[in-house]
């Protein structure tokens, strides 16, 4: 059969790269992630075969016969694409045994857009299938970016000076709403927000539902989704949420909000920031909240219900959703050199909004801002940090950047701060 996407048409993903990897080293590669992100043309295109569970030719077929036979689906040239796996979850046993049994690397590609619970499961694969988690299209490979500056390079301390040319605000506002799903990108941008909004219906609507196979309530559950939209790129925790929806004339309990929590999760519609502390080796205290995100900007865009105008009679709101898409392309840019992103809070008030940790424990500490007139006290604050950290006997950050949206230049301040515009950045 035809293969979903020819070699020529695809858009390349910064996961390429990562892929290629994983199939030299294990014997199956599982691609997870969000709906929609783009998952079965990324693993159609490194793949020479493929079976997808959710073909609904001949009545379903596909799944029927995934169903009666895991193993039957497993024929063909390799690397084979067997596409949302976690339909028929003996498949990932079937792909574990085949894998020991032939002794070879590369030989599947699993997708899947929902973490199944283990039920049907007898292995977890350790060894034989890598997993690797997908996002969204950060502004480099929606072609949003420039990519005349290497986040590789600004972590190792590396910088050519160079202009980056003039952003509108308003076009940032643009993207912030219309987020980076592939199918959203050739979209006009009054109509950008439908597939965010479509996105949350079909997660409401029949996603929540299959993932333990447990009606929920939908209208509590888009309670939580708005408390989340609202404090998107904050450490709120699950007490604040419950006191936001009470505060809004509605009502959850803490128990329940933990369990939709733990859906939306493995429906990988929330990808949190986790605290940094391990390089900190300091008798200050840090805070271990996490850093609320969606998978993508939009969401929260569309849970709120701004547009562009909206966005920019808000400055506020799009400070924070602002800083969720720098912080969705940081980590993906990380990703590609197995660097890790974080965010720092402390018992002193002292913050960073992001944190790449290197592999080799080196760490970098970047503050993001909108406006170009924010960039000199963002710089003042990492400078501050960093004398107090080092004071403190703590392992300072070896690079300080600030991130913004509406800048020109790239380049490095008389201080030692690297300046970049979110528009000019790429792995």
């Amino acid at each position: 059969m035809a293969k979903i996407i020819g070699k020529g048409n695809y858009k390349g993903r910064v996961l390429d790269g990562i892929i290629g990897r994983y199939l030299s080293t294990f014997g199956a590669v599982c691609i997870e992630g969000p709906k929609w992100c783009g998952k079965t043309w990324c693993a159609s295109y490194h793949s020479n075969s493929e079976y997808l569970i959710g073909d609904p030719a001949n009545n379903f077929q596909n799944r029927a016969l995934a169903e009666l036979s895991p193993d039957s689906v497993l024929e063909g040239d390799t690397p084979r694409l067997i596409d949302e796996w976690q339909e028929t979850p003996p498949i990932w046993d079937a792909v574990r045994y085949c894998v020991d049994a032939r002794g070879k690397k590369g030989q599947f590609i699993l997708t899947g857009s929902s973490t199944p619970r283990r039920k049907g499961v007898m292995h977890s694969g350790a060894g034989r299938i890598g997993k690797i988690r997908m996002h969204t299209m950060s502004l480099f490979e929606s072609g949003d970016s420039s990519g005349q500056v290497s986040l590789k390079d600004l972590c190792l301390n590396k910088l050519s000076p160079v202009m980056t040319g003039e952003v509108e605000l308003r076009r940032l506002a643009e993207l912030v709403v219309r987020g980076g799903w592939p199918g959203n990108l050739d979209v006009s941008v009054g109509n950008a927000s439908l597939l965010p909004k479509s996105y949350l219906t079909a997660i409401l609507d029949d996603d929540v539902d299959r993932v333990d196979e447990i009606k929920y309530d939908k209208e509590k559950m888009l309670l939580l989704l708005r408390s989340l939209a609202r404090n998107e790129s904050t450490t709120a925790t699950n007490n604040k949420l419950l006191s936001d929806i009470k505060s809004e004339g509605d009502s959850l309990d803490s128990q329940t909000i933990s369990k939709y929590l733990d859906v939306f999760e493995r429906l990988f519609l929330l990808e949190n920031q986790p605290p940094f502390s391990s390089n900190i080796r300091s008798s200050v205290r840090v805070k271990q909240a996490e850093k609320r995100h969606f998978c993508d900007p939009a969401l929260a865009a569309a849970l709120l219900n701004v547009s562009p105008d909206r966005l920019i009679g808000d400055l506020e709101t799009f400070g924070f959703l602002f800083e969720a898409l720098c912080e969705r392309d940081l980590r993906i840019y990380a990703e590609s050199f197995d660097a890790k992103l974080y965010h720092y809070q402390d018992y002193q008030n002292r913050e960073i909004d992001a944190v790449i940790e290197l592999d080799d424990g080196r760490w970098c500490a970047f503050e993001i801002k909108l406006g170009a007139s924010q960039v000199d006290k963002a710089a003042k604050g990492l400078l501050a940090l960093k004398n107090s950290m080092t004071e403190d006997g703590a392992k300072a950050p070896d690079v300080l950047c600030v991130i913004c949206g509406l800048g020109n230049a790239a380049y490095r301040r008389p201080d030692g701060v690297f300046v970049v515009p979110i528009t000019a950045l790429k792995p």
